[in-house]
């Protein structure tokens, strides 16, 4: 069981919520597919064999997470941080210069997929874009090189308001939203 990349998912979650909300010195409720707790601690777990591999990962990250706990109900698991957690990561984790501007970015009323094509152009000349012929979601953006992250940006964009889903790119690909094209920009 490979728990790293568990854990930068659990402190980049917890940054996230800490960009958009502030920060809060109080417990936190994550929930995750068992696919994903799979994909991310690199093992093939039943259910019930994943309690086990948290209690594991808890104690392997109690220094950081002070003792997360998780509970499941028809393979969805709710991890929760608890406090000590949660100000751990406020206070050594370092900002995510790119997240901060992209939720910056989309808060903005009127944002247009222009203000994001910008902003992902600032940070790589590797990002690639697709637009989706379905409905779960309008745009797709990553970094192919995966600098400065590997995370699938699903872009919506309802009226003046744009509404975004962050993925790893394994739960991407699982989770099948069909048929992206690439965009071309220019």
């Amino acid at each position: 069981m490979n728990i790293g990349k568990l854990e930068k998912n659990l402190r980049d979650l917890i940054l996230e919520e800490q960009i958009k909300l502030g920060y809060r010195k109080e417990l936190l409720r994550l929930y995750y597919p068992l696919s994903s707790l799979n994909h991310l601690l690199g093992v093939n777990c039943t259910e019930a064999e994943m309690l086990e591999r948290m209690k594991e990962f808890s104690e392997a990250t109690q220094e950081h997470f002070g003792g997360i706990t998780a509970s499941s109900q028809k393979e969805r698991f709710c991890i929760q941080i608890p406090p000590e957690g949660v100000e751990y990561v406020h206070e050594h984790q370092e900002e995510d210069d790119f997240l901060v501007k992209f939720i910056e970015t989309i808060a903005r009323h009127g944002c247009t997929l222009k203000d994001v094509e910008t902003l992902f152009a600032q940070y790589s000349d590797q990002v690639f874009e697709g637009s989706y012929a379905g409905d779960d979601f309008d745009y797709v953006f990553y970094f192919r090189d995966s600098k400065p992250n590997d995370y699938r940006y699903c872009i919506t964009f309802e009226g003046c308001h744009v509404i975004y889903h962050r993925f790893t790119p394994e739960d991407y690909v699982d989770f099948d939203f069909g048929e992206v094209t690439p965009v071309v920009c220019s």
